[in-house]
């Protein structure tokens, strides 16, 4: 049988739950809740577990960009690059079945859970500039925003195909999403410079 107390705390979390969009044991302590509530108010069907340690209320509508905030809560250091940044600014057809997130080269990697991850090391600027901040379901999701992702995949290339990186840079010219003072401003700090010149200057 609950407590008042225990009734009071739970609702609490319910709150937190609601205004945060998916919590983990740690998100409840540190605003001096239970941890373990979050388990308890699951076997009653108020929340849903989402991976591992990470919960959701159970009538929670989820997006297309679900794993992006579930990558978020796991990797709270990390930064949605690459092909899944392509994929939330529209500048690609691919649909990438794993969350690409950047991770400092000296971080340690993250568990695996729900969300799939592909993680790359980033350093310096190339890790700390060009990030923007997205709303998704309730969650803070950093990602790099247009110009930065053209200029990373330049970079990576041969990890995600040269063709990737020219249709999102042509995309995100033709959308005029982003000027050719920002793009060569992220070319340097990713130093492709040189391999994005011949293209850029094709466009400008």
């Amino acid at each position: 049988m609950q407590t008042v107390k225990q009734t009071a705390k739970h609702k609490q979390v319910m709150q937190l739950v609601r205004r945060l969009g998916i919590v983990r044991p740690r998100d409840a302590r540190a605003h001096g809740l239970p941890g373990d509530a979050l388990w308890l108010l699951a076997r009653r069907g108020l929340l849903e577990q989402r991976g591992r340690g990470m919960y959701a209320l159970a009538d929670h509508e989820y997006t297309e960009h679900h794993s992006l905030a579930e990558a978020a809560k796991r990797v709270p250091q990390g930064t949605i690059c690459l092909l899944s940044a392509l994929r939330v600014h529209a500048l690609t057809t691919q649909a990438p079945h794993e969350v690409w997130i950047a991770i400092d080269r000296k971080a340690r990697l993250p568990k695996s859970g729900a969300a799939k991850l592909r993680v790359v090391r980033f350093s310096g600027k190339a890790l700390a500039e060009g990030i923007e901040r997205r709303n998704i379901e309730g969650v803070t999701v950093p990602i790099y925003n247009v110009a930065k992702t053209v200029a990373d995949c330049f970079k990576y290339r041969n990890k995600i195909g040269l063709e990737v990186a020219l249709e999102a840079l042509r995309e995100a010219w033709r959308s005029k999403r982003c000027t050719s003072k920002e793009l060569w401003k992220y070319a340097e700090i990713c130093r492709v410079a040189n391999v994005m010149r011949p293209y850029l200057e094709s466009m400008t």
